[in-house]
């Protein structure tokens, strides 16, 4: 499903990924551990497109995504739950959850409410009015509406940590 082969990224001339490897196959659930600054969101960026590797290749479903474009590998079916949720903190909980929505997605909303029974009962709340843990729930709601083949997760037990 997703192949990571020997992938390089830098920020600015910080050489920050040297040679990062990993494969992910359909079904599987694969961690990614390291102390704070030992690359992993840097990994996950560059898997999405939002830095571009100067080296190695990317694989999802056998198309390369190094040097694709951050929307053409999200229609490719890659999400995003960021590390600090990125959810619409002015919108109510539904109003999050609409506009994230495929109109082609398998993900409807009383599936969403099935598997979150907090974000239905807090439904009419605004994102800023939940606290952490109801904003990660909302936030990995958001990236399966989007009806996703790889769900990536950044950081996604920060909310409890607060």
């Amino acid at each position: 499903m997703l192949t990571v082969e020997n992938i390089h990224s830098y920020y600015d001339k910080s050489h920050v990924l040297e040679g990062v490897s990993l494969k992910v196959e359909a079904g599987e659930l694969v961690t990614l551990l390291g102390r704070n600054g030992a690359g992993k969101t840097t990994t996950l960026r560059s898997i999405l497109g939002i830095i571009c590797p100067r080296q190695g290749q990317i694989h999802f479903n056998g198309q390369q995504l190094v040097g694709q474009k951050i929307f053409e590998i999200a229609r490719q079916g890659l999400a995003l739950v960021p590390e600090h949720r990125g959810i619409f903190r002015l919108l109510s909980v539904e109003e999050n959850l609409r506009i994230a929505q495929r109109k082609t997605s398998r993900w409807q909303l009383d599936d969403i409410y099935r598997m979150f029974p907090r974000l239905k009962e807090r439904r009419k709340n605004a994102g800023h009015a939940l606290s952490g843990g109801e904003q990660q729930m909302l936030a990995i709601a958001r990236a399966l509406l989007n009806d996703p083949k790889l769900l990536i997760l950044d950081e996604p037990t920060e909310a409890w940590r607060r």
